[in-house]
């Protein structure tokens, strides 16, 4: 662990310093992650250990979480096997860093879309899997109703996030002086606040939610209203592999399909030899465009069967029965009002 540490340290200074990527230049990757993750006979998959329905080491050892079942989809597409896979728990501070230097494969993490992100760190984005946006958290007994209320108010956020500069952003624009009381970790920045060492606290608004699920008192905190930014969360991984990238890519878009399809977990063999053209090919009619990746034609197939498809992995760790209850919104499918789509698997 101190090794790790030690190496992701280095990394950071390194790239800040001298400005290095982690590619020999545009488009071109050092190694093929493909080649690279099925030689060593696992995924090694980058994820939040500490927000509970996306991505959490639970007291008797197991990850679980949304993005964290997508981590699963992906090594059943690769392996035929959703248990072949290595969690690495990673900060806001080292997640990028993981990626730079090979320690992880790919990033499904909370983390948003950004231009600089795209750019100047070194990422490549596959598509978002949860359209979300920053929140405030406030106590109820505060009496704050809305952002402009809390005038010259100290507010925990985390550094190194989109959250901290949007902060700045959107107190400047309202002309509402306050205090930022930064911490580099989640939970440092969660539980200051509920010390009452911040009157408020801010984050994208699912992990807020999240957040104010295990809090000693949820009832006595509340959200404001406001939306304060556009947080386009999904995978990422390092600049310059166009086949990882698809893969990627497309085990997030046939997961989706499989959705608008009404194909899950528990009735997939049913649609195998479907006549519906599409639905054959994902069910692994089409050789070619497997073939093309790297893949077996059942990559698919296998990541809903042990797995599921989009919706059941949002019902399953955030719908109705969970303690966070959220309701689709944004992140239903196109076909219900909502942004999450996909291009046709042909």
């Amino acid at each position: 662990m101190r090794q790790r540490r030690l190496l992701r340290g280095l990394a950071t200074a390194l790239l800040a310093v001298v400005g290095l990527l982690a590619w020999s230049g545009p488009g071109e990757a050092q190694v093929n992650i493909l080649d690279k993750v099925k030689k060593r006979g696992k995924l090694i998959c980058a994820v939040n250990a500490k927000l509970p329905g996306f991505g959490y080491l639970t007291p008797q050892g197991r990850y679980e979480g949304f993005d964290v079942d997508f981590c699963r989809a992906l090594a059943a597409a690769i392996f035929s096997d959703s248990g072949r896979l290595e969690f690495v728990p990673t900060t806001a501070k080292e997640r990028f860093t993981v990626l730079q230097t090979g320690e992880a494969d790919v990033l499904f993490r909370n983390t948003t879309w950004t231009i600089s992100r795209d750019t100047s760190v070194g990422l490549d984005f596959g598509p978002t899997t949860f359209y979300d946006g920053q929140g405030m958290m406030v106590t109820k007994k505060s009496g704050i109703k809305k952002l402009e209320d809390m005038k010259n108010a100290s507010i925990c956020v985390q550094t190194g996030t989109t959250t901290e500069l949007n902060l700045a952003d959107q107190f400047r624009k309202r002309g509402v002086p306050y205090k930022a009381v930064v911490f580099e970790d989640a939970d440092a920045t969660a539980g200051a606040y509920e010390q009452g060492r911040c009157d408020g606290f801010t984050t994208d608004i699912s992990g807020l939610i999240s957040r104010k699920s295990i809090m000693k008192d949820p009832g006595a905190h509340v959200i404001l209203p406001q939306v304060m930014s556009k947080e386009p969360l999904g995978p990422a991984w390092a600049h310059g592999d166009n086949n990882w990238g698809d893969v990627v890519k497309w085990l997030v878009y046939g997961l989706v399909i499989a959705e608008e399809f009404g194909i899950t977990s528990k009735n997939v063999d049913e649609h195998v030899n479907s006549k519906e053209p599409e639905i054959a090919r994902m069910l692994g009619g089409d050789k070619e465009a497997p073939k093309a990746m790297g893949l077996d034609p059942k990559w698919l197939y296998n990541a809903i069967k042990q797995v599921g498809n989009y919706g059941e992995i949002f019902a399953r760790h955030l719908g109705p029965g969970t303690p966070f209850s959220l309701e689709r919104g944004v992140n239903d499918l196109w076909t219900k009002g909502g942004l999450i789509y996909a291009p046709p698997i042909r």
